[in-house]
C-alpha cells in the first residue's frame, strides 16, 4: 500500500494496479448516505479496511482510524493429527504421515468459510503444526501440505476472512502425548519412541486413538512427564541445563538448544516466505501455550498441586528420571476426589521390566540426560533414586544466578524470532504472543521485550467445568481461588452471575495485560466450552441449554470487557464420538457428522443462505451481534440473548497527546494518542438468525436527528453514521427486536431451592461437595 503522490490523486489509497480507496472514508461527505460503501461489518477485506489492520495503543483500527473489534475461530482441533494416523502403527510411522486435508479438504473450503461469516465469525487463529511441515526429517519441509494450506488461505478474501497463523504445540508433540514438534525432535535428544509409554515418560492413550480417552482430561499431565519436560527445558535452556548434550548438525557438534531452535526457526522462515504474502494473512503467533519444561521447578520431589494437574499417575521429576533410566518405581496415583479436584488413592509399581526410554545410539549413549548432568543418581544400596542438586532448574549451574524463564529464555526468543519475521514478510505483519497458560501476563514484559507489532494474546477457559465437564448453575472462579480468594466469594450462582463470574476473571486478564505491556491489544487466543459436558446428555436429548448457557456466559464476559477473540473451535471433523479427535476433547460447536455439505450447498454461499447453519449447535449463543467497525473509542457492550436487546456506547477521540491518569483500566481507555479519525459510519454485524422477519427498533441516547442510519439484511450489517464529530463526544444505540427473541430458557432460576428441584440430580450433589468444601475451609 503507497499513497499517491499526484496532485490530482493525493486523496486516495492505492492497493493494486486498478485498485483505488479513499484516503478518507466515503462517510466524510455530509451527504453520504449509511450503507452507501460495498463493504460488510465483519468484512476485513484491504478494500473494507482502506488498506490493512494496524494496530495503534489497544485496540486494532483500520486505515480511516476505526477501532476494529475482531472475534472468529480457531481452524482447526483437527489439525493436530494427521489425515493417515494409524493407531496400530503409532508412533512407528512418524515419518510418512500428511496433514495435506487439515482442516477440511480444498473443495470443501469455500463452504466452511462462507458459514463462518454468515456466523460474524471472520478472524481465524489458523492452525499449522511442526510435525505437519516437517515430518521426514530435519529441514525436510512437505512442499504438497505448504501448498495446500497456501491455496486454502488464498480464499479468505472472497469471503471477507482474515487470518493470523499460529504454529500449535500442546506437552511438546504428539509423540508425548500431546502434538506440534515432529518425532524426529525426541529422537534427536536420545528418546526411544517404542518405550515412552512403558517407562511412565509420556501418556499416549489420547493421541494413540484420537478422541477416545479413557480417563477424561488426563492429557495436561503430560507436561510433568519425562518426554514433554525434557524436551521444553533442551528447547528453552538446552545450553545451560543439558550443556553435554551435543549433536551432529552437518558435521559440526552444536548444543540441542541450538540445533532444536535453529531448526524451528528454519522451518517457520519458511512457512512465512510461502504465506506471508497472502492477503487474507494479516500476522503470525509464534508458539501455542508455550511451557517451561523443568525450569523454575523448585523441588525433584514434587510438583504443585495448586498449578500441575495431578491425576492418574503423577510421579515426581525425581522418579521419572528413575523410571526412564530403567528403574521400578513405586509412584502416587491421584483420581477424582471433592473437596478437592483429585485426592492420592495408592501408589503403583512402574516399569517393572526395567526398560530403558534412553537409546545407546542418543547423545548421551543411553544414559539419563540428567543423570549425566549430575542432576540425580541411584543408590545401590539403599536401591532408590537420590537428587544431587536439588536446585538445579533453579540456579544457572555453573553461575549460581536465579533463573528466569521469561527473562532468560522467552523474550530472548521472541525477539529472534520478531526479527526474523518482520525481515521476511514485512514490518506490517502483526506478532501473537501469549504467556505461559493459567498465568498472568508477567510484569517483566515491559517494553523493551515488546517486538513492534505486538498483540497479547492469552487463553482462558473455566478449569472448573473443564476439568469435571460440567456445567449448571453454581459457577467456580478458580482463578480467584488460586490466589487466596475466599471460596465464598468464588461462588456464582445462576446465568447472570456466571456471566458476572467470567466477565471478572477475563477482566483480570485483561488489566494484568495492560499493567504490564502499556497499551497493547489484548485478543483471548482460545476460550470454549466442553460440548460433551454432564456426561454427554445433549447427545441422546438433543438438548443443548447447558452448553448454550455456558457459552452466552463466556461470550458474554468477553463482549463486557471490550476484547476480540477466536473461539476453539471450529472442526468440521468433529463427531459425537470421537469429539475433535484428540485426546478425548470435544468444543467444535459446529459438526459435519451425516451433513453431506457438497451437495446441500454447492452454488449457494451467501450470507443468506440458512442452509449453512445445518450441523451447528448452540447457535443462538455463538452467532451474535457486535459493533465490529466503530467510528470512535469502544467504551460499553452487552448483549442479551434471551431476548435480542444489546447496547453499544462508544466516544468520538480527543485532541489530547496522553492520559496519564487513567491506568490501565478496561472502561476507561485512553482517548488521546489515537490517529485521525476519517470516518463517520460505524458498522455493527446484525445476524440475519435474529433479524430476518423482525423489525429492528433504534434508540440514540442523545437524540435520532443527530444519527442516520440503515440495515442491510443481505449484508447483516447495521450502518450508523454520527453527525456531531465533536472530540470526546458520547454516542450510544440501543438495539430491540419485533418482536422479540424468545429463549428456550430462563435467564435466572426463580429461586435456588425450586432450580434444584427442577435440575438434575448432579446439581444436589454439586452442593453438598461445596458445602463440604466450605466446611474443610473453614475448620482446615
Amino acid at each position: 500500500m503507497s499513497l499517491n503522490a499526484s496532485s490530482s490523486e493525493s486523496s486516495f489509497i492505492v492497493l493494486d494496479k486498478d485498485v483505488k480507496i479513499s484516503s478518507v472514508h466515503p462517510s466524510q461527505d455530509p451527504q453520504y448516505i449509511p450503507g452507501t460503501t460495498a463493504s460488510y461489518a465483519h468484512e476485513w477485506t484491504k478494500q473494507s479496511l482502506g488498506g490493512g489492520l494496524k494496530t495503534q495503543g489497544r485496540h486494532f483500527v483500520d486505515h480511516w482510524g476505526r477501532v476494529c473489534m475482531l472475534r472468529g475461530a480457531n481452524v482447526s482441533g483437527c489439525s493436530k493429527t494427521p489425515v493417515n494416523h494409524d493407531p496400530s502403527t503409532f508412533p512407528e510411522s512418524h515419518r510418512t504421515v500428511t496433514f495435506v486435508g487439515r482442516p477440511f479438504p480444498l473443495a470443501e473450503a469455500p463452504v466452511h468459510f462462507a458459514r463462518l461469516r454468515r456466523w460474524g465469525l471472520t478472524f481465524i487463529r489458523f492452525m499449522v503444526t511442526w510435525e505437519a511441515l516437517e515430518h521426514a526429517g530435519p529441514g525436510q519441509y512437505d512442499n504438497e501440505y505448504i501448498e495446500y494450506i497456501r491455496s486454502v488461505l488464498t480464499l479468505l478474501p472472497e469471503f471477507g476472512l482474515t487470518a493470523f497463523v499460529s504454529m500449535h504445540q500442546d506437552v511438546w508433540s504428539r509423540y508425548s502425548g500431546g502434538s506440534g514438534a515432529p518425532a524426529w525432535t525426541l529422537e534427536l535428544v536420545g528418546f526411544n519412541l517404542s518405550a515412552l509409554e512403558e517407562t511412565g515418560a509420556a501418556y499416549l492413550g489420547g493421541v494413540k486413538v484420537p478422541g477416545v480417552e479413557a480417563d477424561r482430561g488426563r492429557w495436561p499431565t503430560g507436561y510433568q512427564k519425562l518426554a514433554a519436560s525434557t524436551m521444553a527445558t533442551c528447547f528453552w535452556g538446552g545450553e545451560v541445563f543439558t550443556p553435554k548434550l551435543m549433536v551432529d548438525r552437518n558435521g559440526e557438534k552444536v548444543n540441542v538448544q541450538t540445533y532444536l531452535q535453529d531448526a524451528y526457526m528454519d522451518c517457520f522462515d519458511y512457512l512465512l516466505k510461502n504465506l506471508a504474502d497472502l492477503e487474507g494473512i494479516m500476522g503470525f503467533e509464534i508458539m501455542n501455550e508455550p511451557h517451561r519444561g523443568y525450569i523454575n521447578l523448585p523441588s525433584l520431589h514434587e510438583f504443585d498441586y495448586n498449578t500441575d494437574l495431578h491425576l492418574n499417575d503423577i510421579p515426581s521429576a525425581l522418579q521419572s528420571f528413575a523410571l526412564g533410566a530403567g528403574y521400578p518405581t513405586e509412584i502416587p496415583h491421584y483420581i477424582r476426589s471433592f473437596p478437592f479436584p483429585t485426592r492420592l488413592s495408592h501408589h503403583v509399581l512402574r516399569n517393572q521390566d526395567g526398560k530403558k526410554v534412553w537409546r545407546k545410539d542418543g547423545p548421551s549413549g543411553g544414559a539419563c540426560v540428567w543423570e549425566m548432568h549430575g542432576v540425580w543418581g541411584w543408590d545401590k544400596l539403599k536401591k532408590r533414586p537420590v537428587v544431587l542438586k536439588e536446585s538445579y532448574f533453579t540456579k544457572h549451574p555453573l553461575l549460581g544466578k536465579k533463573v528466569d524463564w521469561y527473562q532468560d529464555c522467552w523474550y530472548p526468543f521472541i525477539k529472534r524470532w520478531a526479527d526474523r519475521v518482520h525481515s521476511i514478510a514485512g514490518k506490517d505483519k502483526i506478532l501473537f504472543l501469549e504467556p505461559i497458560p493459567n498465568e498472568f501476563c508477567p510484569p517483566s514484559w515491559k517494553l523493551e521485550h515488546q517486538p513492534n507489532n505486538m498483540v497479547f494474546a492469552p487463553h482462558w477457559y473455566d478449569l472448573n467445568a473443564l476439568f469435571a465437564k460440567e456445567f449448571g448453575n453454581l459457577s467456580v472462579n478458580v482463578q480467584g481461588l488460586s490466589r487466596g480468594m475466599l471460596l465464598h466469594k468464588a461462588l456464582y450462582w445462576g446465568q447472570k452471575s456466571a456471566r458476572k463470574n467470567y466477565q471478572l476473571q477475563l477482566g483480570n486478564i485483561v488489566e494484568e495485560g495492560y499493567k504490564s505491556l502499556g497499551e497493547r491489544p489484548v485478543l483471548l487466543g482460545e476460550c470454549g466450552i466442553p460440548i460433551d459436558m454432564n456426561s454427554k446428555e445433549a447427545f441422546e436429548s438433543g438438548d443443548f441449554t447447558w452448553q448454550e448457557k455456558m457459552m452466552d456466559a463466556l461470550i458474554a464476559g468477553l463482549e463486557r470487557n471490550l476484547i476480540g477473540f477466536t473461539l476453539w473451535n471450529y472442526n468440521p471433523e468433529n463427531s459425537d464420538s470421537h469429539g475433535d479427535y484428540w485426546n478425548g476433547e470435544n468444543f467444535s460447536w459446529f459438526s459435519q457428522q451425516q451433513l453431506d455439505v457438497m451437495s446441500k450447498l454447492k452454488g449457494s454461499l451467501g450470507q443468506l443462505n440458512s442452509s449453512l447453519d445445518e450441523g451447528g449447535r448452540i447457535l443462538p449463543a455463538v452467532v451474535r451481534p457486535y459493533p465490529a467497525k466503530v467510528a470512535g473509542i469502544p467504551l460499553e457492550f452487552q448483549y442479551e440473548m434471551t431476548n435480542g436487546e444489546f447496547v453499544f456506547v462508544w466516544s468520538n477521540p480527543m485532541d489530547i497527546t496522553a492520559d496519564s491518569k487513567i491506568g490501565p483500566k478496561i472502561h476507561r481507555p485512553p482517548m488521546g494518542n489515537h490517529p485521525p479519525l476519517l470516518a463517520r459510519e460505524t458498522e455493527i454485524y446484525i445476524p440475519a438468525t435474529i433479524a430476518e422477519h423482525r423489525k429492528l427498533l433504534i434508540e440514540f441516547g442523545s437524540g435520532a436527528d443527530k444519527y442516520d442510519w440503515t440495515y442491510d439484511l443481505d449484508r447483516q450489517t447495521l450502518f450508523v453514521v454520527q453527525r456531531d464529530t465533536s472530540p470526546g463526544t458520547k454516542h450510544s444505540i440501543k438495539v430491540r427486536f419485533d418482536p422479540p427473541l424468545e429463549s428456550s430458557w430462563e435467564l435466572e432460576p426463580p429461586s435456588l431451592a425450586l432450580s434444584l428441584l427442577r435440575s438434575f440430580p448432579r446439581f444436589w450433589l454439586s452442593l453438598l461437595v461445596l458445602l463440604v468444601a466450605l466446611a474443610w475451609y473453614i475448620l482446615g
